[in-house]
């Protein structure tokens, strides 16, 4: 058929025969639409796809389901989560109970108990989804690997002869602050960790000399808390030599080598190496005496930080199925709670490392940090950090719950920031309705950016678009973190009420007087 009908003609037969056609059979479907075909001279897959549209628009009882976690428990996480150093939800969630306590006992953040018992109840998936748009904002540099290189002077130990073996057996390993430029001097990390706990120790070596590796070690021997049984490195001639090994005979010290070119041989170190050391370090090249003396006042906090407050997997079994490798692993702990826990450790160091662990504060510890990463990242040059020191304590904390907006938190990994986008390109359509939409959120505070939009649309007819729902959806979210900070920082330490600033009108501070009087 060549003619063609009319597109409100079309319509109309579409119209007639819809309903017909959703409820015939198969058979009676393929006769109407040979008929609609026929009729309308269009495609079958298109004639299909205009049958089966739905009619009318979208129902607008939309039920909008509960909140259980809401936006006092989101803020209350975020703190918790910058508190201990952005880890993942199932180490967050091992590690909540005893870092909530510690936070309330030093008054850095005092809940309501609805808030609090949710904070406890949450699961490490919600913790994730919580924190996801948060964690893609704030996202972290990839690691390095380093060159190892291949000596055969003691015997070898692989990553499959360790069975489990009992804490006070280490893993040693360099990593290297050379900046990417391997000429010159530089200083080198010598980091220790304990297979059975995951206990982490670091001193910084000035000059990769094989000497200073015997000090080095001593020292590392006297921060672990539990006796040094045996040590295991990597074939670098600093570790390989006479000098190591007649320390290790004559302290009866243990001492093995991984093979050649096996990385997983040592395993352990090298997950501490990204986890610990280059996660607060970073890859900056750090050289001289100064530096020395900052990286070493930076490991003495971070042992602390690290090994009390940090929980990490461990591997409890590997089995291969076909082509694939399943791996299963312990519930996340800190190697502090795995010695504790373990049989071996001896009363005297479990009772003393109780007794360490109730003094820490992790937001102290973790203040302490970077302040000496900011002094790191002044040595090294690097434009994108601020200066050391500038921040007291009660000032870091109140930054915590608005931290993850500004990126990276580390001055070591931090780079130059950009010029902010501080003002307003465009005329302010809900300039004149502020007020009113605030005391609708503070009647029903449950109810969504859509409904009020909705609500504004039917009060003022023709003035709001669809498309400015976008606006009044951040200004609603705004709002809602500042009730929100209020629940979670109820009080001080000091049992004081603490002033919680108030961010909504950076950008229009004509609003203020206004909503500062709707809200007393």
């Amino acid at each position: 058929m060549d003619e063609r009908i009319s597109r409100d003609a079309r319509e109309e037969v579409l119209d007639a025969v819809r309903d017909r056609y959703w409820q015939a059979t198969k058979k009676e479907k393929t006769r109407i639409l040979d008929e609609v075909v026929a009729l309308t001279n269009c495609h079958r897959k298109h004639a299909i796809r205009l049958l089966t549209a739905k009619q009318g628009p979208p129902s607008e009882s939309t039920r909008v389901g509960k909140r259980v976690y809401h936006e006092a428990v989101r803020e209350a996480l975020i703190v918790i989560w910058e508190s201990a150093d952005r880890i993942c939800g199932k180490r967050l969630k091992a590690v909540l109970p005893a870092l909530l306590e510690s936070l309330e006992l030093h008054g850095h953040l005092q809940p309501t108990p609805a808030v609090r018992e949710l904070l406890l109840s949450v699961s490490a998936a919600t913790i994730d989804r919580l924190l996801a748009p948060i964690r893609s904002q704030a996202r972290s540099r990839k690691k390095r690997r380093s060159k190892k290189k291949a000596s055969k002077s003691v015997a070898i130990r692989t990553f499959a002869d360790w069975n489990d073996p009992a804490p006070g057996f280490l893993e040693i390993d360099f990593v290297v602050h050379c900046g990417g430029a391997m000429a010159g001097t530089y200083i080198h990390s010598l980091a220790a960790t304990d297979i059975c706990s995951g206990w982490t120790e670091a001193v910084p070596l000035l000059v990769r000399e094989q000497s200073l590796v015997v000090e080095g070690l001593g020292l590392l021997r006297r921060q672990f808390p539990i006796p040094i049984v045996g040590i295991d490195s990597d074939n670098d001639s600093a570790f390989i030599n006479d000098t190591l090994v007649s320390y290790c005979n004559r302290e009866q010290i243990e001492f093995t080598r991984s093979r050649p070119y096996h990385k997983n041989d040592q395993a352990w170190i090298e997950q501490k190496n990204g986890a610990v050391i280059r996660r607060f370090v970073g890859y900056e090249r750090f050289s001289g005496v100064v530096a020395g003396q900052v990286l070493a006042q930076l490991y003495q906090t971070v042992r602390l930080y690290v090994n009390y407050f940090q929980p990490s997997f461990k591997l409890l079994e590997k089995r291969r199925e076909g082509s694939r490798v399943k791996k299963s692993y312990r519930p996340p702990a800190t190697p502090c709670d795995r010695l504790l826990d373990h049989s071996r450790t001896a009363r005297e160091v479990k009772e003393s490392l109780i007794a360490e662990r109730a003094e820490l504060d992790p937001v102290d510890l973790l203040h302490r940090i970077r302040t000496t990463q900011a002094a790191l990242a002044a040595i090294s040059g690097n434009n994108g950090s601020e200066r050391p020191g500038s921040k007291s304590l009660e000032q870091f904390l109140a930054q915590l719950p608005h931290l993850w907006e500004s990126g990276e938190a580390r001055p070591t990994h931090r780079r130059a920031a950009g010029k902010p986008h501080n003002w307003r390109t465009r005329k302010d359509p809900f300039e004149t309705v502020w007020p009113e939409v605030l005391i609708w959120v503070q009647k029903d505070p449950e109810t969504t950016a859509k409904a009020l939009f909705g609500r504004l649309q039917q009060t003022y007819p023709g003035e709001f678009k669809s498309g400015q729902l976008r606006t009044l959806q951040r200004r609603v979210r705004e709002w809602r973190q500042v009730m929100a900070r209020k629940l979670v920082f109820a009080s001080g330490g000091n049992g004081k009420e603490t002033p919680v600033p108030d961010p909504i009108f950076t950008k229009e501070p004509r609003h203020q007087a206004e909503t500062l009087r709707l809200e007393g």
